[in-house]
């Protein structure tokens, strides 16, 4: 599965500077790792947060959230982010900020 090349450079620039970050390739797109943690990742137009079972319930009621649902199965703690989610930079910059705050709560691997 190809992923939007746009939305990824966007999260790159949102993570420039951002100190013990990866980029991976994974789940048929691009993803981010802090520490050794997934933190955000790019599955076709859409972004995939990681923001833990804690913060699960109130991400995944914000506008273009849903269920991150890989292969049938949904993921508990993970949302993916549709485009109008993340049309803008602040709303791009927030759900980052999600993903790196859960992944920097995890010991790094």
């Amino acid at each position: 599965m190809a992923y939007e090349e746009k939305l990824a450079a966007r999260v790159r620039d949102e993570l420039a500077g951002v100190v013990d970050v990866a980029e991976k390739k994974m789940f048929g797109g691009v993803s981010w790792l802090l520490g050794g943690n997934l933190a955000v990742g790019v599955i076709g137009d859409e972004l995939c947060v990681r923001v833990g079972p804690d913060a699960f319930d109130e991400a995944v009621a914000l506008p273009g959230a849903r269920v991150f649902d890989f292969a049938g199965r949904p993921m508990n703690g993970w949302v993916m982010v549709d485009a109008a989610g993340v049309g803008d930079d602040l709303s791009l910059s927030d759900w980052v900020g999600r993903g790196l705050d859960f992944a920097g709560s995890l010991p790094p691997k």
